[in-house]
């Protein structure tokens, strides 16, 4: 059986969406998951009570503590060891849940991930993407989107190796397009970053480089997985954040913005760590921690983090 665990108190409307996300994940799946809901133990039950939940679908876990937004991430993991997020990693990397899912403190959550289950072996740093609507009705995988600010053509190298595998694996795309975000669409194009990156890529025989992208293609259907540095990556993220923002203030209907709300995929994983962890934005609603949850479950079923040991094996 599958073992999911969930910070039940991270997020700002801790627990009451994240319940309301296990509801609906169970209203709709009928899988054979059990989640370990990992939280202030009174608050979760008073929340349990509104909704019909299947007795052997989860357990309960008492946390008495919670890092909040603001706390220094590895302050506040070190002096908080009965936080949601920190028994959470606990419980992850002693076996006894095989994925870990917070809306919580995202350094925390970073930081969590790279002490408790570490790196895979051969990945210089782990990567978090964010998902961007295509106009088509697909959607693409922007990495790194501010995990890593500054990078070496090595760093996206590899990011372009995990989306791929993710894309295929998880976002069931075949052959996935690598596309190096640029300033300009012709090889030697770019900073000293991307004039170094592009001849790496091009000579992966692990993906599928398709050369470079511009600022405009990225919401088109021109690359499947877009990589670049964090710094870069969480612009446009927070660019493409705002168009929602903004067709919703301005009452505009349209199915293509609507996609823009993070709330229809949930969350992203972090990838190159050794098991699957999910991070949801602060903001988080029932729809996006539902989404959490089924990412998590098709990375365990997928096999995903045995799939990127092996790729990175073979580099070495």
């Amino acid at each position: 059986m599958i073992k999911i665990g969930l910070d039940m108190m991270g997020g700002d409307f801790a627990p009451v969406e994240a319940v309301k996300g296990v509801a609906a994940f169970f209203a709709e799946h009928n899988k054979d998951i059990q989640l370990v809901l990992i939280g202030d133990e009174e608050k979760i039950k008073e929340q349990l009570t509104l909704h019909q939940l299947p007795a052997q679908g989860y357990t309960i876990v008492h946390a008495s503590q919670v890092i909040e937004m603001h706390e220094h991430p590895t302050k506040a993991l070190k002096e908080k060891q009965q936080s949601s997020i920190a028994i959470g990693f606990k419980l992850l990397a002693s076996g006894e849940t095989d994925a870990f899912i917070s809306a919580g403190n995202t350094g925390a959550m970073m930081v969590g991930a790279l002490f408790s289950i570490g790196a895979i072996e051969g990945i210089l740093r782990p990567t978090i993407g964010a998902y961007m609507p295509r106009e088509n009705g697909t959607i693409g995988l922007l990495l790194d989107v501010g995990l890593n600010a500054d990078c070496k053509p090595e760093n996206l190298n590899q990011f372009a190796i995990l989306g791929s595998l993710y894309a295929t694996h998880i976002l069931k795309i075949d052959n996935p397009r690598v596309g190096l975000v640029n300033l300009g669409e012709e090889e030697g194009k770019g900073n000293l970053l991307a004039q170094a990156t592009y001849p790496v890529l091009k000579e992966n025989n692990l993906i599928q480089f398709v050369g470079n992208i511009e600022g405009r293609d990225i919401l088109m259907d021109k690359a499947d997985i877009m990589v670049c540095d964090g710094f870069t990556g969480n612009v446009v993220l927070k660019l493409a954040e705002s168009i929602f923002d903004i067709t919703q203030r301005r009452n505009i209907k349209d199915e293509h913005f609507d996609r823009f709300n993070f709330e229809a995929q949930g969350g992203v994983p972090v990838l190159g760590v050794a098991k699957p962890v999910i991070i949801g934005h602060g903001i988080s609603h029932a729809t996006a921690f539902k989404n959490m949850i089924v990412i998590a479950s098709r990375m365990i079923e997928a096999d995903l983090i045995s799939k990127i040991r092996e790729s990175f094996a073979v580099q070495d």
